[in-house]
């Protein structure tokens, strides 16, 4: 599914023998010993780092000795410090690559697994005690523990386990496998926990990132609404099954929501491009470009009628509507950048996060893909290794990209996901009845300014690439000749 690569390199150090009396010679170097974790992070970012020039101690000649290699691996507490040590502007630049100790996890949650009870979050500051956080539920995934105790979007909370939330222990109360939210109601004035109470339990639980679909008559005209959650290729035919929904309502107008989409594969990107338009295969949907010593690698994705054997459904559209907010980032960046050149695209909400940058998964192995990976660790890194740009060489801005239409989500206000009357769906059927366009928030003196997005982790923000798209012929060949 993902694409990986990693490696682990075995200095090979022969012990010489007394030919007379078999003893060791003690005057024979001590072998050298090297971590394999930390040779492994090494390695891979040597390999593969997009940013791999930038960084002085990833040159190919940076050691003269094995005693040197080593001695730099062992300079490090664990390999995480080494990781970090190694990122080009890991504050501003690369903000995006990760390491893990468990790899096992990371292939789950890219595939939508996860443990989880299906709540996504606003924290905000009570009005009449700033010292004080509410909480307001934004997104209950479809089928989850959440959902089966009948929580909705809009739900407040004030208290867990009977524990008022502050900024310092919010964070561990909802990290809980279990836990009770406590409810409330908005007063006028101030959020009134309400007595009543919902106790949760986390479970693996796997997310189809197809959760709302929605066909809605806008003046006589089909408008087809999806709320997209990942970009998940375990998925695709579910995706392209909505678009067959779409299509066989003749849907004219075209509303995704990928308010709380942080990405992932750029493959299905490419899909979801092909589901929209359908009047420009072959034609260049997005570009990958590695770093500078894997530029046959660098790779078109170009608009497709299938895959997999499966048609794909597409609406033939020359205009879509895509809903933002803070959280939106990566695979959903790359669908706005790169269907721009071919047709209109009006984003609607807040402007997104900047992640133009591809990843893949990076296993010890000597080609640094799954088979073959270590059997001695489960550490697997995601580095950025490739920038990605549209058919025009544009890439997402590292700010991010700015809306056409510009809102942000009101606490007091949210609405029912795809429901018309709800304020961003309002919005784009606005536009297409030709009732103008708002440019500042409407409701910004309810937004809350210090409103927080919550339950967005490390593996939600990433535009990976599938395993099928991995570069070709990558082998470990670090050498040192002393």
């Amino acid at each position: 599914l993902k694409f990986g690569l990693l490696a682990f390199l075995a200095f090979t150090l022969l012990s010489c023998s007394d030919d007379e009396d078999d003893n060791v010679n003690p005057e024979e170097p001590t072998p050298v010993v090297i971590d394999e974790i930390k040779d492994f992070i090494w390695q891979g970012m040597n390999v593969v780092y997009l940013y791999k020039d930038d960084v002085p101690d990833l040159a190919d000649d940076r050691f003269s000795t094995n005693d040197e290699y080593a001695a730099y691996l062992d300079s490090f507490e664990t390999p995480e410090d080494l990781f970090g040590d190694i990122l080009f502007q890991p504050e501003t630049l690369d903000r995006f690559s990760f390491i893990t100790d468990d790899y096992i996890a990371l292939e789950q949650s890219f595939s939508g697994t996860r443990l989880d009870n299906g709540l996504r979050f606003y924290s905000f500051a009570l009005p009449d005690n700033p010292n004080q956080l509410g909480l307001a539920i934004r997104q209950v995934i479809k089928d989850s523990p959440g959902d089966q105790e009948g929580l909705t979007r809009g739900t407040y909370i004030t208290q867990i386990d009977g524990t008022p939330l502050t900024s310092a222990n919010i964070g561990t109360l909802l990290s809980s496998d279990t836990y009770t939210l406590h409810l409330a109601d908005y007063n006028g004035s101030n959020f009134v926990t309400n007595g009543n109470t919902v106790s949760l339990t986390k479970v693996q639980f796997t997310t189809n990132p197809v959760q709302i679909t929605n066909v809605i008559d806008v003046d006589g005209e089909k408008l087809g609404y999806l709320f997209y959650q990942a970009f998940t290729a375990d998925f695709n035919s579910q995706l392209n099954a909505a678009f067959g929904e779409f299509k066989a309502n003749n849907v004219q107008h075209l509303v995704i929501d990928l308010r709380y989409n942080g990405g992932g594969s750029v493959n299905t990107a490419r899909l979801l491009g092909s589901m929209i338009t359908g009047g420009f295969t072959g034609q260049v949907f997005s570009k990958l470009i590695y770093n500078s010593t894997l530029q046959s690698n660098n790779t078109d994705f170009e608009f497709v009628t299938s895959f997999g054997g499966e048609a794909i459904n597409s609406l033939n559209l020359d205009r879509v509507y895509v809903l933002t907010e803070s959280g939106t980032a990566s695979a959903s960046e790359l669908i706005i950048n790169s269907l721009r050149p071919y047709i209109d695209v009006v984003q609607i909400g807040d402007t997104t996060v900047g992640k133009t940058q591809a990843s893949i998964t990076i296993y010890d192995s000597p080609n640094l893909g799954r088979d073959g990976a270590n059997p001695n660790h489960t550490y697997a890194m995601q580095p950025l290794v490739a920038n990605s740009i549209n058919v025009d060489d544009v890439a997402v801005p590292g700010t991010g990209l700015t809306p056409d239409i510009q809102r942000g989500e009101a606490i007091l206000t949210l609405g029912t996901l795809g429901d018309p009357n709800e304020p961003f769906l309002a919005e784009a059927i606005n536009d297409i009845r030709n009732l103008g366009r708002k440019s500042l928030f409407e409701d910004k003196q309810r937004t809350f300014d210090n409103k927080k997005l919550l339950g967005v982790d490390r593996y939600e923000q990433e535009l990976y690439i599938d395993h099928e798209f991995m570069p070709e012929g990558i082998q470990i060949n670090f050498e040192i000749n002393e």
